[in-house]
Parts: structure tokens; sequence; C-alpha cells
């Protein structure tokens, strides 16, 4: 992009976030988040997240800066040369996922999930799930810690953890993993097309109460829960040239 001039900056609420933020502003000044080019996010990759949660429907580029503890989506912190980075920066498109969930009481809840769309038991109970994708049962039972489905940006955080594949960034597929399967004993999961509509349906959902979550938004008691791509949405994060996530996907697998 070419050199921004109005800059909005957002920090999480860790004080070195706090400060980089006071530090910045002082620097470059403080535009409105609507009159903005570009969107600097001080924290973690959690506050990136919430920061492209905030930006729905706005097609404002988000360029991260580490000031957390987990940075995969964020860049290296430097006070210098900020517009020069900005305007050399890598440009990736990522595209969330929708969450449909209805619960016990019948309550209907929408959610968007930029990483990874996930199922957990509430109890003691293993859960047992049922899945179809684009309308046909491909398994009819699956007993489980839980499952999820992540996007290829999602993929190297809880879906990784779970021992789901890493998906390159610009992959357009799903990742479909279980977390602890039981029964089919070491399923190993699935990868879907992007395209693909998957439902999650809650077998004995009294005596095993399951929850789903959508980047942290959680939704308890649910009985069912569709996923599916939003290619329609999109958010545009900003990485130094050579560190993008494509680069940063590979880099992770030979760890």
């Amino acid at each position: 992009m070419h050199h921004p001039t109005r800059i909005h900056f957002a920090a999480s609420t860790a004080p070195v976030a706090e400060l980089a933020l006071a530090q910045l502003t002082d620097m470059h000044g403080q535009t409105a988040r609507d009159e903005a080019e570009a969107i600097v996010a001080l924290g973690g990759d959690g506050f990136m997240l919430q920061t492209l949660h905030d930006l729905e429907g706005r097609d404002i580029p988000v360029y991260g800066m580490n000031r957390g503890t987990v940075g995969f989506l964020m860049n290296s912190f430097a006070l210098e040369d900020l517009p020069r980075r900005l305007a050399e920066a890598e440009v990736e498109v990522i595209n969330p996922l929708a969450m449909r969930a209805e619960t016990m009481d019948g309550r209907i809840r929408e959610e968007l999930a930029i990483n990874e769309v996930s199922f957990l038991r509430q109890g003691a109970q293993a859960a047992r799930l049922r899945i179809f994708v684009d309308g046909r049962l491909r398994l009819e039972e699956l007993v489980c810690d839980g499952a999820l489905v992540a996007t290829p940006a999602g993929s190297t955080a809880y879906n990784y953890s779970a021992h789901g594949p890493i998906l390159p960034i610009g992959a357009d597929v799903l990742a479909l993993t279980a977390v602890a399967a039981f029964r089919p004993r070491r399923w190993r999961g699935a990868l879907l097309p992007k395209t693909a509509v998957v439902r999650f349906e809650v077998l004995d959902p009294d005596k095993r109460p399951v929850m789903a979550d959508a980047d942290g938004r959680s939704v308890r008691d649910v009985v069912s829960v569709e996923v599916r791509s939003r290619p329609e949405i999109r958010h545009r994060i900003l990485f130094d040239p050579g560190h993008g996530l494509e680069e940063r996907l590979i880099r992770e697998q030979f760890v």
C-alpha cells in the first residue's frame, strides 16, 4: 500500500501494549478508526482476532505488532519506520467461518470465527457427535472430548494442538479435527473443500452436554451446529515482506 498517513492505533490492556500505544500515537497521531487507512493492533494473537472481529464489514487492513505472548498473526515490534513498514507490507486476505448453533431450549445463536469453530464436552462424560458434510451423513458417531473446524489461518492454533494439519494460507480447504477421539479410535479427522457445510448433531445432550465456541464466543448446551465459510467477508492482514502467513505456516512445520 502507499505510505498511509491516517493510522488508527489500538492496544490490548497489557501494560507493554498500552505503553506502545502512547509512544506511537505521540509520534504519528491518532486517526478515528472509521477514517483510517490502516489499523495498527498492539498485542498478541487474541487481540488481533478481537480487532478483526470489531472490523467485520469494513475493508480496512490491519497491521499487528507483537506486544503479547502469542504472535503468530503479528509482526515484530519497533517504534521506528512504521510508515515504511506499512507501505511495504504484504497483504493476506482471510475469510471467517460462520457458526449457527441451536441450543437445547430452541434458541439460535450465530457467530463468526476467524480461527476455528470448536465443540467441547461440558461435563465429565465424553461428547457423542454425529457429523454431516453437505447434508450427507459422514460419521454416525464420534465419541470424543470435542471436535473443531479450522481455517488455514487458524490451523496453527487450537487445531495444531489437537494434532490437526497445518494448512497453507491459500488452500481452499478446511480442517475437521477431533479432540481426543475415543471412537473411532485415533480418528485422523478430514480435509474438506472450503465450500463444504459441516453439521454436527449432539447425541444424548442431556447426559453428555456440549458447548460450541467461535474464537472465544461460547454457546452452552448445543444440540446442533452448522459451520460454513463466508468468502464474501474479507479480512486484510498486513505482514512484513518475507514474514507473511504462508512463510510462517511452512516454517512452523520444520521446527
